[in-house]
């Protein structure tokens, strides 16, 4: 599944249009990805400046156990 974002983390600006021209960030694997779309290059850099924590997720195993069907 991907989920595409565009509204900026940052200036939480909502990007209508066609965000072709946009930096963006795009995190995960194989079908299942996040796709983050940015106001300005600055701003994606900032965004990937944020520490993030480890995950405690396991994604060796395929079940789909983990998703949220409610």
């Amino acid at each position: 599944m991907n989920i595409v974002s565009t509204t900026d983390p940052i200036s939480f600006k909502e990007l209508h249009g066609c965000t072709d021209d946009l930096p963006c960030y795009v995190d995960g694997r194989g079908d299942d990805y996040l796709t983050v779309y940015f106001e300005s290059e600055a701003n994606r850099q900032e965004y990937l400046a944020i520490p993030t924590e480890p995950s405690s997720l396991d994604l060796s195993s395929d079940s789909a156990e983990w998703v949220d069907e409610g």
